[in-house]
């Protein structure tokens, strides 16, 4: 167990209205995440096309315990309901990282969607992190898959 798992969490100047990420239920893995926009954009909010992408604010900064990583993940309902998604999902944020947290999302739907001030548009997920040593070798073990990749295993 780590001795500290405390995520220390910044508003940002201009963006002190929203609530801070929060789990939505007793046991979940990830806590969600609010667009937060600058006052340009806090009326209209941000409109990602079919195909397109965009980054979203959130406002905050964080500062995550040592050894471990934020994952930025897409939220089901919105992938699923509207095509919406964390374009490289899952996006890390390193420990060592502190400035502004920001989501890239993608519209796989079928038509535009309107992200709002306030709307959950992610997951963060904190996960441990091993940092192995490095060594170069010349040869490595054997295993059963061997150098089979891509669809080696099938399809059912």
């Amino acid at each position: 167990m780590m001795e500290d798992c405390s995520l220390l969490i910044k508003r940002l100047t201009g963006y002190e209205i929203l609530k801070l990420p929060s789990y939505q239920s007793e046991l979940a893995a990830g806590m969600d995440l609010y667009a937060n926009f600058p006052e340009q954009y806090k009326e209209s909010g941000v409109n990602i096309s079919v195909g397109e992408r965009a980054i979203i604010t959130t406002g905050i900064s964080i500062e995550i315990p040592n050894y471990c990583e934020a994952q930025i993940r897409s939220r089901s309902g919105l992938a699923a309901n509207n095509g919406i998604i964390v374009l490289n999902s899952p996006g890390t944020i390193d420990a060592d990282y502190r400035g502004h947290l920001k989501i890239i999302l993608a519209n796989f739907g079928t038509q535009d969607f309107l992200v709002k001030q306030g709307n959950r548009i992610a997951q963060l997920v904190i996960s441990p992190v091993i940092r192995p040593k490095i060594h170069e070798v010349t040869n490595l073990s054997s295993s059963g898959r061997g150098l089979k990749g891509f669809g080696s295993t099938g399809l059912s």
